[in-house]
């Protein structure tokens, strides 16, 4: 018996689209679930190093040469997305990524007029074509709306938005929300006007055309419609359009922040420093004026830290521009004498062995100590001093003579037990000539050890990084550490902020000048020198006096007490006395084979010295010159200084028996 014959349905052709697309729809969804995107180039990003107050304050380009800083939308202004959302993309928080009544539209639009009338993309399309950039075909178009569909199913819109804040195109090599609003307003976007808004909204669409260095007319045209658009939607109130519309757009760009090139081109990105962004920027500013003054090789270094936690809040290490400053070194980690600067350490450590105190003579005269015969700068000597006018008056003699009882052995160990070692070449042994500089330290050490006299007696390595903490060292008690500040307390030379307890420094040959000094909440420090070592022959001693006192102009005022009136220092050298010679003495009989060391007090530098009217090499800034006799003989010496007053003396080396000296040439007889 045959089958009754079963009707089968046919489906429509509506049915099978239809079904098709339910299907293709779920491929689509379900590969964007399996494949996330690529976040590559979004981590990709410039390197930020930030002060103590988390504002950038050193930003460098990345690996592409762009300026690009990644931003999320809690980081800029509301104004900005919501302004954006409404010239770009309306559906933007309801959309799955495409727009397909978007995509309908602009297909219809193309096909009547035969060419691309309006895009389809959303702002997660352009995301997608900003983490994957490719030629416009109609392969990659497809792409990006995958791309787009992934992105909205693996992340929120607001990370999708944040993506478009930090890679959106503004032109040149400004990638980024945060890098545009830097570069075109001098500020982050945290807070915008109407007017700015409106131009970054309109620079990202076509960046090279709306350049508003380049097209000023163009960039106002678009940024007043994109104002007029956002007016009309509500966005703006009708009175910001008006005050918007009357703004100008920005002629230049701003340059991107970088303080402190020397240290912060070597931070990790995002490192936090210790470091006072509008401080920092301020000594910069000043220490560019200042090198003004200096020769074109000469160089400067400041220092500025917290006095109680030892942290840096500003350093200029250097003009960094500058290669014939050596610029690129950071000069406050060069090996450098310190001159006088480490005598109140000196005087520190004696007073706490009971070897003086600051009331102890000691004698300022010329004086040999074995063979090592210092002079004082001024070429003038003051007899008997008390310990604490020897310091603040910075008299050579009695610290060297402080320095062989106490030790060099023993201060260089003091010194190092306490973190801050000196250096001295290998295998060479402390000497005297510690007492004067005669070793090398770093302007960071230097201004640590005067942390530790301006707070407890005890030293720790200033820092530059957030927390980075070291342990202290006990160096002296915090009672002499007062001692010492209470002789060092006293106006500046010429006019400055009151209450500072300072010291000067300057290197053999005047290579160095320092200057470092302190009050109740920082302490500072200031070297002007050539970084390769040579002598300043155009400057003098105190030179760097004036930058120090104009350095705590800047700071918030803590002055320390002025316990009572010590006599004003001037910067005006006392009246020289008369030239003279001290070694050898009159009469002396010098011995054949070792070099005799000449010295002369008094009179101008630079001093030239003549046997003979042979000139004797000798070095401009000291009063003193060596000398090797041919052999046994009497020789004339004939001393000439930078005014032309001289003086003329017979020196006997050896052989007893000859007892008339030779003739004066004339040159000597006529000085």
């Amino acid at each position: 018996m045959p089958r009754p014959m079963v009707a089968r349905r046919i489906p429509d052709p509506l049915t099978r689209w239809t079904t098709a697309a339910i299907v293709t729809v779920a491929i689509v969804f379900g590969a964007a679930w399996l494949f996330p995107p690529n976040l590559a180039r979004l981590h990709d990003r410039s390197r930020v190093v930030f002060g103590r107050h988390f504002h950038p304050i050193a930003t460098f380009e990345d690996r592409r040469g762009e300026w690009k800083l990644p931003t999320t939308e809690a980081e800029v202004d509301p104004l900005l997305p919501r302004m954006l959302i409404a010239s770009e993309d309306r559906h933007f928080y309801l959309d799955p990524g495409v727009n397909p009544f978007s995509i309908l539209r602009a297909t219809v639009q193309m096909l009547a007029a035969g060419h691309v009338v309006s895009g389809a993309s959303t702002l997660t399309m352009q995301v997608a074509r900003l983490l994957h950039p490719a030629p416009r075909t109609l392969k990659v178009k497809i792409g990006e709306a995958f791309h787009a569909i992934a992105l909205n199913e693996h992340d929120g819109k607001a990370e999708i938005l944040g993506m478009w804040l930090s890679l959106a195109p503004f032109g040149g090599n400004i990638v980024g929300v945060e890098a545009a609003s830097r570069a075109w307003f001098g500020h982050s976007p945290a807070t915008l006007s109407p007017a700015e808004a409106a131009l970054l909204v309109a620079l990202c669409r076509r960046p090279a055309a709306l350049d508003p260095a380049v097209h000023p007319r163009a960039a106002l045209t678009a940024r007043n419609r994109i104002l007029l658009e956002a007016a009309s939607l509500g966005v703006i109130s009708r009175a910001a359009l008006i005050h918007a519309e009357a703004t100008p757009v920005p002629r230049r760009r701003h340059r991107f922040l970088t303080l402190s090139p020397q240290i912060t081109d070597h931070l990790p990105d995002r490192a936090r420093t210790t470091i006072d962004g509008a401080l920092d920027t301020a000594i910069a500013r000043f220490a560019r004026g200042q090198l003004r003054r200096l020769a074109p090789t000469e160089s400067l270094a400041i220092i500025v830290a917290d006095a109680k936690t030892r942290a840096i809040r500003a350093i200029y290490a250097g003009d960094w521009t500058d290669p014939r400053r050596a610029g690129f070194l950071d000069l406050t980690r060069t090996i450098r004498s310190p001159g006088s600067a480490l005598k109140p350490f000196l005087y520190g450590l004696a007073f706490a062995d009971g070897l003086a105190r600051p009331s102890t003579l000691l004698t300022d005269l010329p004086r040999d100590f074995g063979g090592y015969a210092p002079d004082d700068y001024t070429g003038a000597f003051k007899g008997d001093v008390t310990a604490a006018t020897a310091l603040r008056r910075s008299l050579n003699l009695p610290a060297v003579a402080l320095m062989r009882r106490f030790g060099p052995a023993k201060f260089a160990a003091h010194l190092a037990s306490a973190g801050a070692p000196l250096a001295l070449p290998r295998g060479v042994a402390p000497t005297l000539p510690l007492a004067l500089g005669g070793a090398g330290i770093t302007m960071r050490r230097l201004v640590a050890l005067y942390a530790a006299l301006a707070t407890d007696g005890t030293v720790e390595p200033l820092h530059l990084i957030a927390g980075q903490r070291r342990n202290r060292r006990r160096l002296i008690s915090p009672a002499i550490a007062r001692s010492i500040t209470g002789i060092l307390t006293r106006p500046f030379p010429g006019g400055g902020p009151a209450g500072i307890a300072w010291k000067t420094g300057t290197s053999a040959g005047n290579r160095d000048n320092w200057a470092i000094g302190y009050d109740r909440r920082y302490v500072a420090g200031v070297w002007i020198g050539e970084p390769d070592g040579g002598a300043l022959p155009n400057q003098s001693a105190l030179a760097a006096l004036p930058v120090l006192a104009d350095v705590f102009g800047f700071l918030k005022p803590a002055p320390l007490p002025m316990r009572r009136a010590h006599p004003p220092v001037t910067l005006v050298s006392a009246a020289r006395p008369k030239l003279a010679l001290l070694f050898p003495p009159p009469k002396a009989i010098l011995p054949v084979g070792p070099p005799v060391h000449l010295r002369a007090m008094g009179g101008d530098r630079p001093l030239n010295f003549m046997i003979d009217d042979r000139l004797l090499p000798s070095i401009p800034a000291l009063r003193s010159a060596d000398w090797q006799p041919p052999g046994p003989g009497f020789y004339h010496l004939t001393i000439l200084d930078a005014k032309g007053d001289a003086i003329t003396r017979t020196l006997r080396v050896g052989n007893p028996r000859l007892t008339r000296p030779a003739t004066a040439p004339a040159s000597a007889a006529a000085g």
